[in-house]
């Protein structure tokens, strides 16, 4: 009886101290601490990579120092720290644990805060070549981002920068105007008026957009889809999905996730094997 009470007592002060650390905010030295460890061991796990490629180092070696440092930038999150590099070295670690649905999920949240970042291009468009289902975007949506290039292939912040330079200038020709009506301060203002209204309609058009769609990515290695929101439904595809597979929230209904994928099928999904972009 002693050692059955004594052994509830640990899994009891075990699980407080796993709720404090999932719980508890952080303090500006606890951030510092565990980015740095997060740091060193994704390091130490890189160059132990590199020796278990001649078979001296375990990969198993590996993975724990990937584990433990992803134990760490992870925390760092759930303690409110959300940036660019933090979900972009998450991506990285889940990518190197085969991981891709989850290397996804956290690119895409680097994108929030870096969309012009080479590296993270890259990666992402590699962790995207890989994914097993190839699922083809709805052919409006081609249409409008061949259109609309600047839209979709400017970050929001390159798009705000050329929208204060045009309204810099529409406003400097038209202080020139006043004073004298030359045909260049006339075509000047013209221009700068034109792309003043474009980056202007592009940037409300994306807050617009984003305020009421909600992205997400499957993590789940294989995920029947469903027809409703139980498991008693039929599948929706004669094939399940995959990890990798980008959508669009519809509805949230319980353990249950209404989604659009990209070429505009609808299905449900359940909660846990998916995601959602925005944290």
């Amino acid at each position: 009886m002693k050692k059955t009470g004594f052994i509830i007592a640990l899994l009891f002060v075990l699980f407080n101290l796993n709720h404090a650390w999932a719980s508890e905010p952080l303090s500006e030295t606890e951030k510092t601490e565990l980015f740095s460890q997060a740091e060193i061991f994704f390091h130490q796990a890189l160059e132990m990579s590199e020796i278990s490629a001649t078979g001296k180092r375990p990969p198993s070696a590996v993975e724990e120092l990937l584990k433990k440092s992803l134990m760490r930038y992870e925390r760092l999150v759930r303690g409110g720290v959300k940036n660019g590099k933090i979900f972009y070295n998450i991506g990285n670690i889940y990518f190197r644990l085969g991981d891709i649905g989850r290397a996804i999920v956290n690119y895409r949240r680097a994108e929030m805060y870096g969309p012009d970042d080479p590296n993270l291009k890259q990666n992402l468009s590699y962790a995207l070549s890989l994914r097993q289902d190839r699922i083809e975007e709805k052919q409006k949506e081609k249409l409008l981002k061949t259109f609309f290039f600047w839209h979709y292939d400017l970050s929001s912040k390159v798009r705000s920068i050329l929208f204060v330079i045009f309204y810099a200038g529409f406003w400097t020709f038209a202080v020139v105007i006043l004073f004298k009506r030359t045909s260049t301060a006339k075509w000047g203002l013209g221009i700068s008026l034109t792309f003043l209204l474009l980056f202007l309609g592009s940037l409300l058009v994306e807050r617009f957009e984003n305020s009421g769609n909600i992205s997400g990515v499957l993590v789940d290695r294989e995920v029947v889809a469903r027809k409703g929101d139980s498991a008693s439904y039929q599948p929706s595809f004669k094939e399940p999905l995959h990890a990798g597979v980008d959508f669009r929230l519809i509805e949230s209904r319980g353990r249950w996730l209404h989604i659009e994928l990209m070429d505009g099928r609808t299905c449900w999904v359940p909660a846990g094997s998916a995601e959602i972009v925005t944290m």
